[in-house]
């Protein structure tokens, strides 16, 4: 057994990252400007909707996902399936501790807010199919990873989402004595969900690399093509961010302490979910780079169907979808924030250099 390591240069944060926060925040006020000032926008983009999915929402969410998507090595991806420690890690953390932290939160936090609460558990069991992409490859993360695991908590989502749903909200609080909530969500619109905000983008990133590599090469794919498409990745994330927050910019604003409220559980639980998730990668051996891909996937949530099931269940004017509202709105900011904090913890946990690409090729000889 011979051991073949391939280094590549270090690259550096592009001004465009560099700034992220900046630009992330500048989208944010402008969001909330927008639709506290210009509330008739808000109402033109609930009624741009098919099947529950906001389309303007939707092609942010694929201008976003296809440039990293587009980066994933399809071919080393079996690789990732072998690694059982990850996903049976990442199972647990996503369907059985991250939605029973959020409930215990929920009930500690607000207990005497049972719409809020409904809503912010209802955020902790839709978990991460979307920005979760665009967080790890900031942080360094194993995109061929990432993109296992994001397809393996889509299945489940399927398939677990409404039962999960049922036990949380009705099943366990009358088991605890607390109140019960129902929760109405068909599978299609799940599956829906599932199929626009990974589906496509899937199918087009792989779509992408395999057309490229085969008519111009691999080297030519991936440092002509992927440098320009690359930067559309931060676009729609921007994009996206201005229109969900102008969505709910005037609920948002004219109700500050209910938004504070909400948002205090909220950071505790990203917080948790992604210490939890990276500390966990670390004690069982993993790599730095599979390691923050297992603490992103294990923090964010699937927030567009959040507010899907919200709104569709309890009305757009609910406490319930205001809950659903403010995830990205705490999201956004506290994620960004932790691909700074793993990127240091790359060197100071890790001793690695996260913009250093290092893979390992295994050949048998006889």
């Amino acid at each position: 057994m011979t051991d073949t390591v391939t280094r590549t240069a270090p690259k550096r944060l592009s001004t465009l990252d560099k700034w992220l926060p900046l630009w992330i925040g500048l989208a944010m006020v402008a969001g909330l400007l927008l639709g506290r000032f210009v509330p008739v926008l808000s109402d033109v983009l609930s009624a741009m909707e098919v099947g529950g999915i906001s389309v303007p929402i939707g092609l942010g969410l694929l201008v976003m996902m296809y440039p990293v998507l587009a980066k994933v090595r399809y071919d080393k991806v079996a690789a990732v399936t072998g690694d059982k420690k990850l996903l049976v890690s990442s199972l647990v953390l996503n369907w059985l501790v991250g939605p029973a932290v959020m409930f215990a939160l929920a009930w500690i936090f607000l207990p005497d807010l049972p719409e809020y609460r409904t809503g912010l558990i209802i955020v902790g069991l839709a978990r991460c199919i979307a920005m979760v992409v665009i967080w790890n490859d900031l942080a360094c993360g194993d995109r061929e990873a990432t993109a296992v695991l994001v397809a393996m908590n889509s299945v489940f989502q399927v398939v677990a989402f409404s039962l999960l749903g049922w036990f949380y909200l009705t099943v366990l609080p009358g088991w605890l004595g607390l109140d019960t909530q129902g929760l109405e969500i068909s599978v299609w619109q799940i599956a829906l969900n599932v199929i626009v905000f990974l589906g496509v983008p899937l199918a087009a990133g792989f779509a992408s690399r395999w057309i490229g590599e085969k008519r111009k090469g691999r080297d030519w794919y991936e440092e002509t093509f992927l440098p320009r498409v690359g930067p559309w990745a931060l676009y729609g994330l921007l994009f996206t961010i201005v229109l969900l927050f102008a969505l709910q910019g005037e609920q948002v604003t004219s109700r500050p302490m209910d938004v504070a409220r909400i948002a205090l559980p909220l950071l505790v639980y990203f917080g948790l979910m992604w210490f939890a998730g990276l500390l966990l990668g670390k004690g069982i051996g993993l790599s730095y780079a599979r390691s923050t891909t297992l603490a992103f996937t294990a923090a964010g949530n699937n927030f567009e169907l959040a507010i899907a099931v919200a709104i569709g269940t309890f009305g757009a004017a609910s406490g319930q979808a205001l809950a659903g509202v403010v995830g990205p709105l705490i999201e956004v900011p506290v994620l960004v924030g932790l691909v700074y904090v793993s990127l240091w913890a790359a060197k100071a946990w890790f001793r690695t250099d996260p913009y250093a690409t290092e893979s390992t090729i295994e050949s048998r000889t006889s």
